[in-house]
């Protein structure tokens, strides 16, 4: 979602916020603009579309000053335009915000009868308006922006400057991340660390309800009852924040070619060298649970569908799959001995986060799988998966994926033994699969100039079906979902058995039916279905193996071969073949593979 960085530095720092904000382009964005404060003057800079636009102006229309805040806008509300862009300035504030301002129609009208009037289309402005009216009846800037503050309802990250404080900077989190960064005579604030990392690599996170105010050579944070309070300052490390395409076209085609080596390195922090499983200090006893609860939004929701399969046949223990956005509206009955597991990339999706605070006090263990343990989710879980994935810049999650199905699969296979539902030799042969999925993924990727080819084919139609069956159902619903994302083709995914009740009417010779079956237990069933919309003349891509395309590969429109692999992994070979198609299709269209249209990397409001 948008972006928010802020500096109190000792050189001009324009240039700076721009190449920061730069840093944040992954989490989508759609209009950006800088605020400073020199010799007590406040002044802005904004522009609709990419960051070049902004850095243009700002060529025309330099901005000094060595105090600044910056922001890249993902449109709430009010249309992409210069004037709803961020930072909002009134009089003698200006504001960036991330999140969103749930009673801004009530706090405009206040302020209308007040004479204030609004100009843009945005609930921040009323932050900013807000603070202004405060600093007229008297207050001084940390005191105003208390008092702003004090008003809002909603999710937000917010930081404040203000005209005449070359030296003063507040910062403020309820429901949005946002970080302190400490260096030497200068303070920052940004959305998360990446945006901060060329800067420093010293961070405060901020919890829930802190306000915190920043001058070069202090910081004082004060909690959600006002009380002021310790945050600890961590050092990240700059390979966890390194973002760079490593001779790639796109960030995505990097992070798909990143994946033996980040699911390697998951692997090596799970299992040990005798073969154990070992989960995070603070473990999980899967025996003294019954029921599990898994709840996500996007590519992790279709992750858990693969889990579910996973925690139901190896360890015999039932599971619910919620879309975090509809899970604590419905308010679910929640039986007694169940556990909890969200999981999200950022570890800030506002829905899942949302979700797990319902579940607070009404399970046993909230645990969550996560790629940033520092997030939100993570610190709110009794106890937390990281999945290992490094930076992912790509708004089409690839490499987080895989690394959740791989640490969801080594929790299923700890529950399996904790429950005494699988022997020590089957569970063996697993962890010998698994160890051995970073190689076959490696020759998994070598059927790039095959997807490359059908994915040219595919740029050409306006509708695509994915068909699986088990474990490749929620595979086709992925492949179905990357699919959409990044080449804006739309694309549906569904059961192979459920095609004869309804999909099945869309299938003529215009559209692509791309069919995951590996030669499992169930791939008779799935090929049956595969003819049906042969027989309607669709145009079918077969993705199996070897013997699965001897078998049944006579036909098809196209085929794409993968390895051999234990049925147990297939879900993590078979993401390869749906991301690769999805790639090549949308560079085929020309369309924005890393930055897709209406797209946010992290989702922090609902």
């Amino acid at each position: 979602m948008c972006g928010i960085v802020g500096v109190l530095g000792g050189h001009e720092v324009a240039p700076i916020l721009v190449e920061a904000l730069k840093r944040l382009e992954y989490r989508g964005y759609d209009s950006a603009g800088i605020a400073t404060v020199n010799d007590g003057v406040l002044d802005r800079r904004r522009a609709v579309g990419k960051l070049v636009n902004l850095s243009d102006l700002l060529v025309h229309e330099p901005l000094a000053g060595k105090s600044g805040i910056g922001h890249t806008r993902w449109a709430t509300h009010g249309e992409p335009s210069v004037t709803n862009a961020h930072p909002h300035q009134s009089g003698p504030v200006a504001v960036v915000h991330n999140g969103i301002i749930e009673n801004f129609r009530d706090l405009r009208a206040e302020l209308a009868e007040n004479g204030m009037q609004c100009v843009t289309e945005t609930d921040t402005e009323t932050v900013s308006l807000l603070a202004q009216y405060y600093l007229e009846q008297g207050a001084a800037p940390v005191e105003a922006a208390n008092q702003a503050l004090d008003r809002l309802e909603g999710a937000f990250a917010l930081a404040f400057l203000f005209s005449g404080h070359d030296d003063l900077m507040i910062g403020a989190r309820k429901g949005s991340p946002l970080a302190i960064g400490h260096g030497d005579g200068e303070m920052y604030l940004g959305s998360d660390a990446i945006a901060l990392a060329p800067m420093t690599d010293r961070i405060t996170y901020l919890e829930e309800g802190d306000r915190a105010v920043l001058t070069r050579t202090s910081l004082s944070i004060t909690d959600s009852s006002g009380a002021v309070v310790s945050r600890p300052v961590k050092t990240i490390q700059a390979d966890a924040t390194r973002i760079d395409k490593a001779g790639h076209k796109h960030f995505m085609a990097k992070e798909i070619a990143e994946q033996p080596s980040v699911i390697a390195g998951a692997l090596g922090h799970y299992i040990a060298d005798d073969g154990s499983i070992q989960l995070p200090e603070g473990g999980m006893d899967f025996a003294s649970t019954d029921r599990l609860t898994l709840v996500a939004c996007g590519t992790a929701y279709l992750a858990c569908l693969s889990a579910k399969h996973w925690f139901e046949q190896l360890a015999r223990l039932p599971v619910d799959v919620d879309v975090a956005s509809e899970f604590r509206y419905r308010e679910p009955p929640i039986p007694a001995r169940t556990a909890a597991l969200f999981v999200s990339q950022s570890g800030e999706t506002a829905d899942t986060l949302a979700a797990l605070r319902f579940c607070q006090g009404k399970v046993t263990r909230i645990m969550s799988v996560v790629n940033v343990p520092e997030s939100s989710i993570a610190r709110e879980s009794d106890i937390v998966f990281p999945i290992y994935a490094g930076v992912e810049v790509g708004v089409a999650s690839t490499k987080a994926f895989t690394c959740q199905l791989t640490v969801l699969l080594l929790m299923a296979l700890k529950a399996a033994q904790d429950r005494g539902t699988i022997d020590d030799a089957t569970l063996r042969e697993h962890i010998a699969a698994l160890r051995g999925i970073p190689g076959v993924i490696s020759q998994a990727l070598e059927i790039s100039s095959e997807t490359q080819r059908t994915g040219q084919k595919i740029a050409e139609a306006r509708d695509v079906l994915f068909l699986g069956r088990g474990q490749m159902f929620p595979l086709a619903m992925e492949g179905a979902l990357k699919l959409k994302e990044i080449s804006y083709i739309h694309a549906e995914g569904y059961a192979s058995g459920e095609l004869k009740h309804g999909p099945i009417a869309l299938v003529d010779q215009f559209v692509p039916v791309i069919v995951m079956a590996p030669r499992d237990s169930l791939f008779d069933k799935t090929v049956s279905n595969m003819q049906e919309v042969m027989a309607r003349k669709g145009r079918v891509v077969l993705v199996s193996d070897r013997k699965g395309i001897e078998e049944a590969g006579e036909g098809t429109f196209a085929t794409i071969e993968l390895p051999t692999v234990s049925e147990i992994v297939t879900p993590l070979l078979y993401a390869i073949p749906a991301q690769l198609l999805a790639y090549h299709t949308a560079v085929a269209k020309g369309t924005d593979v890393d930055q897709p249209r209406n797209l946010a990397k992290s989702v922090t409001v609902e």
